[in-house]
């Protein structure tokens, strides 16, 4: 036996027609950036910028690190995960556009005290939303846009982790040096306090010569203490940022920075838009957003949807499928009254849409803010260093002088001791001013940089730590 039921409203169907006239006003006018750009960066070199930018300080120590951060870095691998959520819920969302399908089967049995019968069944029910105005595909479209602009946002954490490895690593390094030097200046001013105190067993100086001198030695101590502080906390953020438990990880050594690579080519602010992901990121929630504000709109309009099923029931399981009740159903859904609930959310999803817009065009203006700083400090650090260079050599000359001076007799210690610990100071200053110039390159290239592509499932050449090699766990 076959039956069908066909729910319809004929009396909605001018309703409908002149809804589907207006369907258009359902989509939104995509957004302009808030402001106008800059024609060009103030400054600007010739080498172009690769994705793999660390690359450029010719450093196979930091090449060693980015790549072991890249796939070990517990935050960026959380980053990952969401990237993974993001894409499972477009898929979701995505799946309102193809029909669903269920199947259903089962038995009941009821007893009296007379009587026992038993029943089956079984049947298909699958039913279907037509997308009149778009609201399903708008809904689905904003979900692959927020999946892409997770995407993005897992990239620009990728290049912030690179940035961060390489800035840590130049200053573990120069704190190395630092401690060489350190130690260095330690040998000269011991060496200085036993001339003087030579000189005072000679009677050719009084005591407090001496006391001077032994207090410089003791801050050249004391500087050394410090130092090994500080190289041991920065490898410890190095650690952590690679993934591993601090003072448990085999960091590469060595105590030379890298020659500073040329400047890049900065392009244009268009070019930095178009290439930087947490703007590209920026860019989509907007359009998702837009998306979302189609879909309010469109939620206004009547829904339509149809559902069908097919069962069948029988006493015995063999005569199951002799006999099949087919049902069709068309349901038409219009909003009369709600209290203004839908006309209110459009002007919530417009205001949220709105809000991007001048969020993105705030880091746009960040962004080119944070390459005009990078080119201005290292302009900056370039000047200084060339003339801590020229201090120096001036330093060491009248250290030089002043000393042969002193022992001649011509001229007091204390002028000794001043061009002493001015040398040394500007010696300090030159290796943390090429630190400094070195870090503004890496903020640089962070703030010029493109995507990373990068795959969990690759494993990469790690250094291995060697302080676990014997421990069974």
């Amino acid at each position: 036996m076959v039956a069908a039921t066909i729910t319809s409203s004929c009396r909605l169907l001018p309703v409908i027609a002149v809804v589907f006239l207006t369907a258009c006003a359902s989509q939104s006018q995509s957004p302009e950036p808030p402001q106008d750009l800059p024609v060009e960066f103030s400054d600007s070199g010739q080498q172009g910028v690769p994705d793999t930018w660390w690359q450029a300080f010719d450093d196979p120590r930091l090449d060693r690190l980015v790549t072991w951060a890249l796939d070990d870095n517990l935050s960026l691998r959380a980053g990952y995960q969401r990237l993974l959520q993001a894409r499972a819920l477009a898929d979701r969302q995505g799946a309102g556009l193809f029909p669903s399908l269920d199947a259903n089967a089962g038995a009941e049995r009821q007893e009296s005290d007379t009587t026992a019968t038993t029943s089956y069944s079984a049947g298909l029910g699958a039913s279907y939303e037509v997308d009149l105005w778009g609201r399903v595909q708008s809904l689905t479209e904003a979900e692959e846009l927020r999946a892409s602009a997770t995407l993005a946002d897992y990239q620009a954490a990728a290049i912030s982790l690179s940035g961060e490895i390489a800035s840590t690593w130049f200053q573990l390094l120069e704190q190395r040096a630092q401690y060489d030097l350190a130690e260095r200046q330690l040998d000269t001013n011991e060496d200085v306090l036993t001339v003087i105190e030579a000189r005072f067993g000679r009677g050719m100086t009084n005591s407090a010569d001496v006391l001077r001198q032994r207090q410089l030695v003791n801050a050249s101590v004391e500087r050394l203490n410090e130092i090994e502080g500080e190289a041991g906390v920065l490898e410890h953020q190095l650690a952590v940022l690679l993934g591993q438990p601090p003072g448990r990880s085999n960091l590469p050594g060595g105590d030379a920075l890298p020659a500073l690579p040329p400047l890049p080519e900065t392009g244009v602010p268009a070019e930095l838009i178009q290439r930087r992901p947490d703007l590209r990121q920026a860019w989509l929630l907007i359009r998702a957003a837009d998306q979302d504000l189609a879909a309010a709109i469109s939620n206004r309009f009547p829904r339509f949807s149809i559902e069908a099923s097919v069962s069948s029931q029988a006493s015995d399981v063999s005569d199951l499928f002799d006999n099949w009740l087919t049902t069709l159903a068309g349901n038409l859904v219009a909003p009369l009254v709600d209290g203004g609930e839908r006309r209110a959310e459009v002007r919530r999803s417009r205001a949220v849409r709105e809000e991007l817009v001048q969020e993105y065009g705030q880091a746009v203006l960040t962004a080119i803010q944070e390459v005009e700083d990078a080119l201005t400090r290292g302009q900056q650090q370039h000047q200084r260093l060339d003339s801590l260079k020229e201090r120096l050599q001036l330093a060491d000359a009248a250290y030089r002088q002043l000393r042969n001076r002193y022992l001649n007799g011509a001229v007091s210690y204390i002028e000794v001791l001043d061009a002493l610990r001015e040398q040394q100071d500007l010696q300090r200053t030159l290796l943390t001013t090429r630190q400094q110039l070195l870090s503004s390159r890496v903020a640089l290239y962070r703030a010029l940089a493109g995507s990373i592509e990068i795959s969990q499932e690759q494993e990469s050449e790690k250094p291995q730590d060697t302080s676990t090699e014997n421990d069974p766990a």
